[in-house]
């Protein structure tokens, strides 16, 4: 993960490394997706999510396709 201030900046350390785009997210998607993902981690009776589960949570944020397929 990598955290750039810009489209520019990104195209920038893109070339600069050598590394085709992938997915990208602005802070504010960043910390829903973090809420959504981690919200119950600290509930005593927290269990791992199934990668259905966690697939609803990419989903129900819009984050779909390729990049986000977890199965």
């Amino acid at each position: 993960m990598v955290f750039l201030r810009s489209e520019d900046h990104l195209r920038r350390w893109l070339d600069e490394h050598g590394y085709e785009p992938g997915a990208t997210l602005e802070a504010p998607q960043l910390n829903e997706l973090a809420r959504a993902w981690w919200w119950t981690r600290l509930d005593p009776g927290w269990r791992p999510r199934t990668a259905a589960e966690s697939q609803v949570i990419l989903e129900g944020l819009g984050l779909t396709g390729e990049f986000w397929a977890l199965q």
